[in-house]
């Protein structure tokens, strides 16, 4: 495996499915922060994209509709390495979340799974809206942190 190459640091978000929590995480982050690191995203298995994120994201002007999810393993048997690994699965599934080995910092932030709401389509795009304002709100808090 070999270090990590760029100035930046590099992050990966990871949730059970990769299809919203993780997606959101990544795509803010890369936004906000692209001048201070790389951020990318996986799951424990790959899953589709959850497409109440995709419409949340669409409102704040992020498009997500065409990233694949990933599993997690592709990147490790890769020999990626990162400086963080954040896991954004809610408590109940913590246990799930897979670990990437040979990290800097690991971190877990537990946000409700958009996958798992119910009701009607503007009830659960409603909720995910929130899911998503909670992420936002996460990683601007965190990535303010790293050094420019």
């Amino acid at each position: 495996m070999t270090a990590p190459q760029s100035a930046r640091a590099r992050v990966l978000f990871l949730c059970v499915h990769n299809s919203a929590r993780s997606q959101i995480a990544e795509a803010f982050a890369n936004v906000r922060f692209s001048d201070r690191l790389i951020a990318e995203s996986a799951g424990l298995e790959a899953g589709s994209l959850n497409p109440f994120a995709v419409e949340a994201m669409r409102e704040r002007g992020i498009d997500i509709s065409q990233k694949q999810t990933r599993r997690v393993f592709d990147l490790y048997t890769a020999g990626e390495l990162f400086d963080y690994v954040i896991t954004v699965c809610d408590e109940s599934n913590a246990e799930r979340c897979p670990i990437f080995p040979g990290v800097t910092q690991r971190m877990h932030w537990s946000f409700p799974d958009p996958g798992a709401l119910v009701g009607s389509h503007d009830e659960r795009l409603a909720a995910t809206r929130e899911i998503r304002d909670a992420i936002e709100a996460r990683v601007t808090a965190w990535g303010a942190t790293l050094g420019a």
